[in-house]
């Protein structure tokens, strides 16, 4: 089976635990306002792979992933969620551990079929990252193009699943940052049985840069960027609402 693979990093240390072979999809339907990566948009373009391919690059260093494994990021996987399952399930059988990084977005209880495929794809999953954008629905819309009813759907079938599941907030000034909302993220994880770990990741503008070379306009330019002693701060407040 061949996929759009954007790009592979082979050293990556924040994509999950240990160091970790890092594939990032081509193609995403979420237009995230601080995406860093809108390279990655578009469904078209992208290098065409087969997942045999992907395996046989992993395993030539091997001995590096030990206490690492693969992940599969983007753009966003789960738009070739048959190539990804594939891929994993070729990683499992290697005994090499599997990372989801993903927003949820593609997710539809309502689709039989796709369910099917999401169940295939937990049982060859080690690790979910979830990209919890906003826990508002109209702020989540203006913040992604998206509602985000179906991500609360494919965190609920995770935890179905018993997939062990890692959050993850961009904290954004003035978008994703009131106490409010931050608290209403903490009650909610805390309903997660599966919820092992929270990450903050602090706003940055590096991804300017790409939206410049790709003609396009950047969103938050008068964004400024989220301190360390802010992200602590925000970490914080999640962090007690949560026990």
């Amino acid at each position: 089976m061949q996929g759009s693979i954007h790009s592979l990093e082979s050293f990556g240390t924040v994509d999950g635990p240990g160091i970790r072979y890092v594939v990032f999809f081509q193609g995403c339907p979420m237009r995230c306002k601080y995406c860093h990566n809108p390279d990655t948009w578009a469904t078209t373009g992208g290098v065409r792979m087969e997942t045999d391919q992907i395996i046989e690059k992993l395993e030539r260093n091997k001995s590096f992933y030990k206490t690492g494994g693969i992940t599969a990021t983007g753009g966003e996987p789960l738009l070739q969620i048959d190539f990804l399952t594939e891929l994993f399930e070729k990683a499992k059988k290697k005994g090499i551990h599997t990372c989801l990084d993903t927003s949820g977005i593609c997710y539809r209880k309502e689709d039989r079929e796709l369910i099917k495929k999401f169940e295939h794809l937990f049982a060859a999953t080690d690790l979910v990252m979830l990209d919890l954008k906003h826990m508002d629905e109209d702020a989540h819309r203006e913040l992604t193009g998206h509602a985000n009813a179906c991500v609360f759907d494919f965190a609920a079938a995770l935890e179905r699943a018993a997939t062990p599941l890692w959050v993850r907030r961009v904290v954004v000034p003035g978008l994703t940052d009131k106490k409010s909302e931050l608290e209403r993220l903490g009650r909610y994880l805390k309903t997660l049985s599966n919820f092992e770990k929270l990450e903050v990741l602090p706003y940055h503008t590096m991804g300017k840069a790409k939206y410049e070379s790709l003609g396009l306009a950047y969103p938050l330019s008068d964004t400024p960027e989220l301190t360390r002693e802010e992200a602590k701060q925000t970490e914080q407040i999640i962090k007690s609402a949560i026990k």
